[in-house]
């Protein structure tokens, strides 16, 4: 991007920055927060292919301003994570929603398919997800246990392993979009069939609610994570495709940082599924109304962050700005 754009594009943020703080205007300190964000990404922009300039000059004055004002205590920097999580990132999110709506359209239609494709071929499920995962969970049906895979690892050990093979599973979908977004749309299209075919097995077997209710448990923050991991491998590949005003390097690099930033949030949820499917999931005697508890308050904790609180704050900003 020409300085001169970039000027252009941003400039109004830096003058009202620029006003608060010399004037000590009273605002909201999301607002702060933001526009110190927003100042300190075009800083190192402007640092990376401006510098040396006025631009470059007048933002690291800004910055050296902005870091008197603000952070005058270690209160801030303590409470950095959570501002995060709570404010920050939730903000940030909501331009992303159409990515996300894409990934969860992805998984849905190709869960279909998988469901689908078990239903006409016999021998599809053993083909996905393995024969010896379906001869051990059929020896387990006879035994009357059909969920007994969760029973069998260390409880401890279930949830590391778990949580971290989550975890690389999402920033895997997550560099795969630098192939244009094609290889996280394959590990969407992989796992959404695997996940259909699993659940007709079940169904198959009679044992479809039996199964829900137990894997559920645990599976509806993991895959509602893993779906947004997809959105930041397509906001990764969306940037390689469409740089916009960018250079196809610049647009690049701002999609990985933006990408990257989506795949941190799911940390914190790959936890609580790791933790849930290491040591409740396996208490498949529960009864039914605590396992609809547990599914149901999961599936509102995941669409209240990554839908409905990025609409919230972003709502709140415009109102602020105005």
């Amino acid at each position: 991007m020409r300085e001169a754009a970039f000027v252009k594009q941003n400039k109004d943020n830096w003058l009202r920055f620029e006003n608060i703080l010399q004037n000590n205007i009273q605002v909201s300190p999301d607002e702060i927060s933001k526009l110190y964000i927003m100042m300190t990404e075009d800083l190192n922009y402007a640092q990376t292919f401006y510098q040396g300039s006025q631009t470059h000059q007048y933002l690291n004055e800004l910055s050296v301003l902005a870091h008197q004002k603000i952070y005058k205590t270690k209160k801030e920097s303590k409470n950095r994570f959570i501002k995060f999580y709570t404010k920050e990132f939730p903000l940030f999110f909501y331009q992303y929603q159409k990515q996300l709506l894409l990934a969860f359209g992805v998984f849905l239609l190709f869960s279909i398919v998988g469901a689908y494709s078990a239903s006409n071929d016999a021998s599809f499920v053993r083909l996905i997800l393995g024969d010896a995962y379906v001869n051990s969970t059929i020896d387990n049906i006879n035994k009357g246990d059909p969920m007994a895979v969760y029973k069998d690892a260390n409880q401890t050990d279930m949830f590391l392993g778990i949580t971290v093979n989550n975890i690389k599973v999402s920033l895997f979908a997550f560099v795969a979009g630098i192939i244009f977004g094609l290889g996280t749309v394959f590990i969407v299209i992989q796992n959404a069939v695997m996940l259909g075919s699993f659940q007709y097995f079940f169904y198959d077997q009679g044992l479809l609610w039996e199964s829900a209710r137990t894997i559920w448990i645990h599976g509806t923050i993991e895959i509602s994570v893993i779906i947004v991991a997809a959105c930041a491998g397509l906001v990764l590949g969306k940037g390689i495709l469409f740089p916009g005003t960018y250079t196809r390097l610049q647009s690049f690099a701002k999609s990985a940082k933006d990408g990257l930033k989506i795949v941190i949030s799911t940390i914190p949820f790959f936890i609580i599924a790791g933790f849930l499917e290491g040591f409740v999931t396996r208490l498949t005697n529960m009864p039914d109304w605590l396992a609809i508890l547990i599914i149901s308050s999961s599936l509102a904790l995941i669409l209240y962050y990554y839908v409905i609180l990025p609409i919230l704050i972003h709502k709140k900003h415009e109102q602020q700005l105005h």
